[in-house]
């Protein structure tokens, strides 16, 4: 079948086309299906066509056709980020020092409260030894905690919340990328884990942590609450991680990012998932975004039947809102900054694109804000993000933005008549 022809289907697939009957390979053998493919529905009503500038209804381009089956074509959902601001206090980027992946903020006591990754001293990579270097920013690092009466001025912990386990345990190397939950009184912290040595085909799991106080003292499960597939294989020895002859599930190299929410009586695990082999593929790195389901916060996580169930993104950045689950996915595949929402927390559809400029990269989500049906991306109006202060060495910082639902010139009207005091005006 035509690459061009797939690839045309698949992003009719992304803006809710109706689904594409294509041949299906056996081999060398090619069966055709007697449906016709790629035909979507059509909404040909005179509004419609009007709205999107649309004249002459017998001569449709593919754009057009996507556009006339975009499902929300509102937006309720368009966020517009402004430039990152430095932190102060023990938060203000510090020479030397690794401050990277917040968890989400929340408030206990007065006090803001957010976790994070911290390690010291420059990057080595993979050409040394990897037993004594540190291979990359986040690898070495333990998990801290910091607090704050106003969201700008950070008290860091005088040591870390979470160390690094016992040599010869899972999580011996590095434990890095946290997110909170609070639930039932108690708080628990998910992270990435990391057993050494740490080399390009390490495959890295995940941990957990609970607490009756933020302030800790933490206990620390016994065992990995998440796994990569199993069901890859490398190919040869030789530590290349794009060398195998079988690529496995979305996730069968490393299970990375991990968030816990509590919904519909459960606990849902999402984390990005990367595949052994991982390619560049059709909009950048091949990742992908899964959850595992338990009954417990501590588990057993089982993973869903239906992962992967994204076709991008990087960090995971999710929130309950109107009965359901949404996602901000960022960086990486054709879907990529975009706003997702599901309403059984699995299948996802885009709600809007975001604003590429200023996009935190790593956000922890201000689970403080509300939010509801009518403004679905309120937490989005500030919370914290790491930056790249160099390849070496990055900081905590404060995003904020605002929703952007039209176009108008400072001091005009808006379509709706009036300004909206969550909007800014363009110049």
């Amino acid at each position: 079948m035509n690459v061009n022809y797939k690839i045309a289907c698949y992003l009719s697939a992304i803006f809710a086309l109706s689904a594409c009957n294509q041949s299906v390979s056996q081999g060398t053998k090619t069966t055709e299906s007697t449906e016709k493919p790629c035909e979507p529905e059509l909404d040909l009503s005179p509004e419609k066509l009007d709205r999107f500038g649309i004249t002459n209804k017998e001569y449709l381009s593919a754009a057009s056709k996507r556009a006339l089956q975009w499902k929300y074509v509102e937006n309720d959902w368009y966020r517009v980020f402004n430039e990152m601001k430095p932190l102060k206090g023990d938060l203000a980027y510090e020479e030397g020092v690794v401050r990277r992946d917040p968890s989400a903020m929340i408030k206990a006591d007065g006090l803001y409260h957010v976790w994070y990754s911290k390690s010291v001293g420059k990057t080595d990579g993979f050409s040394g030894d990897v037993e004594k270097d540190k291979v990359f920013p986040w690898d070495r690092c333990t998990i801290w905690h910091a607090t704050s009466e106003d969201g700008w001025t950070w008290k860091e912990d005088e040591e870390a919340a979470i160390p690094l386990g016992e040599k010869g345990t899972y999580d011996d190397r590095s434990v890095f990328t946290v997110e909170v939950m609070v639930w039932d009184g108690m708080y628990y912290l998910c992270y990435q884990t990391i057993k050494s040595p740490y080399n390009v085909r390490t495959k890295n799991e995940v941990g957990l942590a609970w607490s009756k106080s933020p302030n800790g003292p933490w206990e620390k499960s016994k065992e990995p609450i998440l796994k990569p597939a199993d069901n890859g294989i490398w190919k040869g020895e030789e530590q290349n991680r794009f060398s195998v002859e079988k690529k496995g599930d979305f996730d069968s190299h490393k299970v990375h990012d991990p968030c816990i929410l509590p919904y519909n009586g459960k606990f849902y695990l999402y984390y990005k998932g990367e595949q052994m082999g991982e390619e560049i593929l059709y909009g950048g790195r091949q990742i992908r975004h899964g959850v595992a389901v338990a009954d417990n916060p501590k588990g057993p996580y089982e993973k869903s039947n239906y992962n992967p169930i994204s076709n991008s993104g990087h960090e995971i950045c999710v929130w309950p809102v109107d009965g359901g689950i949404a996602s901000l996915i960022t960086t990486d595949g054709p879907e990529r900054n975009t706003f997702q929402w599901s309403p059984d927390g699995i299948n996802f559809e885009i709600r809007a694109a975001v604003k590429g400029a200023n996009m935190p990269h790593a956000i922890g989500l201000n689970r403080t804000i509300e939010v509801s049906k009518d403004n679905p991306t309120a937490i989005f109006d500030w919370g914290l993000s790491h930056v790249y202060n160099s390849w070496h060495y990055q900081s905590i910082m404060r995003f904020d933005s605002y929703r952007k639902t039209s176009h108008v010139a400072q001091g005009a009207i808006t379509p709706k008549g009036e300004k909206k005091k969550d909007e800014q005006t363009d110049n």
